[in-house]
């Protein structure tokens, strides 16, 4: 007996649960709600508490009955949230166009109106309106105090300096080029010693090259005299001598008359006429080859002292105005380079820095040059280096912010004790930033909300939505629900920047995504209205405010006429310098752009130029992802969707050629109407190459299709119903395709609505023929009509009747003359054919299909002309060729 209860409540809980599921099921609201899941979640553990109850040992019926109440009171709850719920959804779903006015409203009057929320009533500066105490003992930081503490703190931190490269390299080019023009010079004078320094020593070398023409003659006689005594001792003939004195005068210059000079007290002179002697004696050689050899040496010695003279005239600093460098030897000047560039090296690895006195930085060349370079040498080198030398040590920004951060991070809060009782400010005396300082901390600032400067916000807002409204119901572009969110959005991004303090805002972006969307009118409208809230409403500069407005007016009116996206990046430049241009000009209007803070102007109004283009860039980045988000069709994209390389009308000229032919044509036909008629052409366009996609899924079920071979309706099916499903099917087959490759739903409507819900003649005129014949069989015209809707805009409505006439004109082109001959127009007049498209356009327009087009009937005769207009373009007459004889046409092949 327990167990049969038990399963006859199972059974009526089960058919309870079912018809709960069933009822979520046609609701749509099953497995979609987060709600629901719970509600059945607690019917199945209310039917497991039973099913536990059941199967223990109690017996009480009244206990059972209490169980079923339970249960039925807890099912009855679920329904009536549910229906709560739906109820609510439904209304939210019927009033969705107040809800999106209230949440416009709210929001812009929350983001423009920020500053309203947390007003005080106390600011500095206001007299008091009360004397203030302190209601209690606190420690308060004086923040003034602690930040000055804090910067005088980061100021004496220490510097940290580092090497400057960029000076180094520099120096040592400075250095390379003043070792150059030493080569230089020294290359002019020859190599030195210019003799074997065991017969002539090198300091006379230096003496014999370098002194006067005076001494050199002096020099000359002395070695002569010399020369004359020695062979007056040795008892050497006139004769035996005199060759080699003619020999000597030949090689020897002639020796000036003037008054002698006795040079015997020059140490240097003594010594040169001495070894001169010497080297006669000892090698018992003429003396004339080495002084020809002297005299050459003396000449470029000449010649170099007046390179190194003119050197000295064209740098400023005379490196080498001493003849140092030519009394150098070879060697000397080898290791002399080598230790200055090892010196300047060190000094520099070490660091100049700036301001270091010259002293100092002299002892340090003295230093480094004993090491490295010869005695004779050190004076050269080190005027050398002095010269090329320069601070090379900059201060490291970056590390010594963080010195002086770390430094004043370490400063302590500077605390003033306020006891219990003290005044805090006086009646009547002004407020001070301490004051109020004081009073915040004490929560005694009255902070509060202006509600009443809000509601006169919104109700400036509410007055700005409207004549929003009152335009958009004006235009042709019907925003929906989704429109109408996306400009609240883009709407509210303006005062959304300034709000977080950054004057350069969203204003090229607003007008070039508004323009592009929904026309320039709406565009001009939201730039318009929002120029005189902002202005009115938040603190900033009237020149930024112009500036941004002249970029959002130039992108809301050009936008939507462009057809690339390379235009409108070229659409971003003119923004740019529109707006830096008229920041400009507003600047120079109210004086300020002359002055000392000039160049001040000119950046802002880079920097607003840059804005623009910064802008204009982003909003060209997200133009394909609001395009899909909020299924938008602008030019570009229906530019981009009628492109014949699109995979899908690929597919279909591929997959079915006829239906593409056929498809161009009704193209041809519609875009002349749509663009006589004032419609978007550009949507007409592409509408029209995607509206029968849906024949892809059985080519040779049509005609067009079939290329001359066997129609399958007639030798395959045989059945009119079946073959009128297969019709229909391209409708709904499309649909499946175009949201497969998410078309727009703008794009998706030409797919149902050019067929509205038309009757498939032929197959209904086979239906009736064969109920004729089989009274059994019942004829309904829904099963030979589509599903529609009709056509719900002029575009589609347009195509429809392209789409009817296309065939007709096809037809009556084929039944021109009969099968084999050939064909022409002559034999049909326009008349015929302008007859029979407006018997097609009245029985359209008869058969309600156009109702809710927005065509009126007399755009239908207008539509019929420019039909057969095109039509007679297409198939225009031909030149009529000559006849050839066989023998020329031979020929010619």
């Amino acid at each position: 007996m327990k167990i049969k209860q038990f399963l006859q409540f199972l059974t009526q809980q089960l058919t309870n649960w079912r018809r709960q599921y069933k009822g979520l099921r046609r609701k749509g609201k099953l497995m979609r709600s987060p709600k629901s899941k719970t509600h059945r979640r607690e019917l199945l553990r209310t039917v497991l508490k039973n099913i536990i109850l059941f199967l223990s040992k109690t017996n009480d019926k009244s206990e059972r009955r209490k169980q079923e109440r339970a249960l039925h009171s807890k099912t009855k709850s679920v329904k009536t949230k549910s229906t709560i719920y739906t109820v609510a959804l439904d209304w939210v779903h019927k009033q969705r166009s107040l809800v999106i006015l209230a949440i416009a409203i709210v929001s812009l009057t929350g983001v423009i109106g920020h500053k309203l929320y947390n007003q005080t009533q106390i600011q500095v500066g206001n007299p008091a309106p009360q004397t203030i105490t302190a209601p209690y003992t606190a420690s308060i930081e004086d923040q003034k105090e602690t930040e000055s503490q804090r910067q005088a703190v980061s100021q004496t931190s220490l510097q940290v300096l580092m090497i400057n490269v960029r000076m180094n390299e520099q120096i040592n080019e400075n250095l390379q080029q003043l070792l150059d023009n030493g080569n230089e010079i020294r290359a002019v004078a020859g190599a030195f010693p210019f003799f074997d320094p065991v017969i002539l020593s090198i300091s006379t070398q230096r003496y014999l090259r370098s002194c006067p023409d005076s001494e050199w003659q002096a020099v000359l006689i002395a070695v002569e005299n010399t020369k004359n005594q020695h062979n007056k001792g040795t008892g050497q003939t006139a004769a035996s001598s005199a060759p080699n004195q003619e020999h000597q005068r030949r090689t020897t210059p002639t020796p000036q008359k003037t008054k002698p000079v006795d040079f015997s007290q020059n140490t240097d002179f003594t010594q040169a006429v001495a070894e001169l002697e010497s080297y006669r004696v000892t090698s018992g050689k003429n003396l004339s080859l080495v002084i020809s050899q002297i005299s050459q040496a003396r000449q470029r010695y000449t010649q170099a002292t007046a390179k190194l003279l003119q050197l000295e005239t064209v740098t400023p600093e005379a490196v080498y105005e001493e003849s140092l460098l030519l009394d150098l030897s070879d060697e000397e000047w080898e290791k002399t380079q080598m230790g200055i560039h090892q010196s300047a090296e060190r000094i520099l690895t070490q660091g100049i820095p700036q301001g270091l006195p010259k002293n100092i930085l002299q002892d340090a060349v003295s230093l480094q040059l004993q090491s490295f370079v010869p005695e004779s040498a050190e004076s050269l080198a080190k005027n050398l280096l002095l010269v090329v030398l320069k601070p090379n040590l900059q201060k490291d920004e970056e590390q010594t912010r963080e010195n002086a951060e770390k430094a004043a991070a370490g400063v302590s809060p500077v605390m003033m004790k306020v006891r219990y009782g003290q005044v805090i400010v006086r009646k009547g005396a002004p407020i001070t930033a301490w004051n109020f300082k004081v009073l915040d901390h004490y929560h005694l600032v009255r902070r509060e909300v202006k509600w009443h400067e809000l509601v006169e916000l919104a109700g400036v807002i509410a007055i700005a939505i409207a004549i929003f409204v009152w335009v958009e119901r004006h235009v042709d572009y019907e925003l929906r629900q989704r429109d109408r969110l996306l400009v609240l959005l883009l709407t509210l991004s303006v005062p959304g920047l300034v709000t977080m303090g950054l004057p350069y805002t969203t204003w090229s972006a607003l007008g070039l995504l508004l323009g592009s969307f929904y026309g320039p009118t709406l565009g001009l409208t939201v730039v318009g209205l929002l120029l005189p809230i902002l202005a009115i409403s938040l603190d900033i500069s009237k020149a930024a405010l112009l500036a941004g407005v002249g970029g959002g007016i130039l992108g809301s009116y050009i936008a939507q006429r462009l057809r690339s996206r390379e235009e409108l990046a070229l659409l971003g430049v003119a923004i740019a310098l529109t707006q830096g241009g008229i920041y400009l000009v507003v600047k120079i209007l109210i004086g300020q752009a002359f002055g000392s803070t000039w160049y001040l102007v000119l950046q802002e109004a880079g920097l607003f130029a840059l804005s623009g283009l910064g802008w204009s860039v982003v909003a060209l980045g997200l133009s394909p992802y609001l395009e899909k988000v909020f299924d938008l069709v602008t030019p570009i994209r229906l530019a981009e969707l009628a492109n014949p390389n699109r995979p899908l009308l690929k597919r279909l000229a591929t997959e079915t050629p006829g239906t593409f032919q056929h498809t161009l044509l009704v193209a041809t036909l519609a875009e002349a109407a749509a663009k006589e008629l004032g419609c978007n052409v550009e949507l007409v366009r592409a509408g029209t190459l995607y509206h029968d996609i849906g024949k892809m899924h059985d080519p040779l079920g049509f005609i067009e299709n079939q290329m001359g071979g066997p129609n399958k309706h007639d030798t395959e099916i045989k059945d009119p119903w079946k073959s009128a499903e297969i019709i229909k099917k391209h409708v709904t087959e499309g649909l499946v395709m175009a949201r497969k490759h998410l078309l727009p739903t703008a794009i998706q409507a030409f797919i149902p609505e050019h067929q509205g819900t038309m009757l498939i003649a032929y197959f209904h005129h086979q239906a009736q023929q064969m109920a004729q014949e089989d009274p059994s069989l019942t004829v309904d015209d829904a099963d030979f009509r589509y599903d529609g809707p009709i056509p719900q805009s002029r575009e589609t409505g347009i195509v429809m009747l392209a789409d009817s006439c296309e065939a007709a004109l096809r037809s009556l082109e084929a039944s021109a003359k009969p099968l084999g001959e050939k064909r022409s127009l002559k034999d049909v007049s326009t008349e015929q054919a302008l007859a029979m498209l407006n018997n097609i356009l009245r029985a359209k327009w008869q058969d309600n299909q156009l109702v809710d087009s927005g065509l009126t009937r007399e755009e239908m005769s207008k539509i019929a002309q420019i039909f057969v207009d095109v039509w007679q373009q297409f198939h225009h007459k031909r030149i009529a060729y000559p006849k050839l004889k066989a023998s020329s046409a031979v020929r010619n092949s």
